[in-house]
């Protein structure tokens, strides 16, 4: 089993093409589901399944220290379309180059209270209409297929 030696980095493009890092960035969670039902039959040659459109979601959470939460605030508030891309920054332990998950909307801003001890989190949850992941070996899946 090889040690984990990677550091990987996200950032986010907006619609007019500024690419951003998201730093500092405590999580970032990209969530596909793929739906699908099976269609049972008593007759075992009436067998199928019954497909419902992907869903694609997102959940990051960034220290509010810098400019970045409120870059991303600014986001949610304006409801700009962007692109968020998670990558290898350094190392190559990783089984993907990038995952692109592209015309984001944040749905949701959930800033934690301030207190004396340690920096103030926002965390924030979206939707994504299409997403690609690319793997080492440069093949590239997207969704919606």
């Amino acid at each position: 089993m090889p040690d984990w030696k990677t550091r990987l980095a996200v950032s986010y493009t907006d619609e007019d093409s500024n690419n951003v890092n998201i730093t500092p960035i405590d999580s970032f969670t990209p969530t596909f589901s793929i739906n699908a039902e099976i269609l049972h039959s008593i007759e075992d040659t009436h067998m199928g399944m019954i497909f419902s459109p992907e869903q694609m979601t997102f959940s990051l959470a960034v220290k509010a220290i810098g400019n970045v939460a409120a870059q991303l605030t600014a986001l949610a508030i304006s409801g700009k379309r962007f692109d968020i891309t998670l990558q290898e920054a350094a190392g190559d332990d990783w089984s993907f180059q990038s995952i692109v998950m592209s015309d984001c909307i944040i749905t949701s801003a959930t800033p934690t209270n301030a207190s004396p001890s340690g920096a103030p989190t926002a965390t924030f949850s979206g939707v994504s209409l299409g997403a690609t992941s690319t793997d080492n070996a440069n093949a590239a899946v997207s969704l919606p297929a």
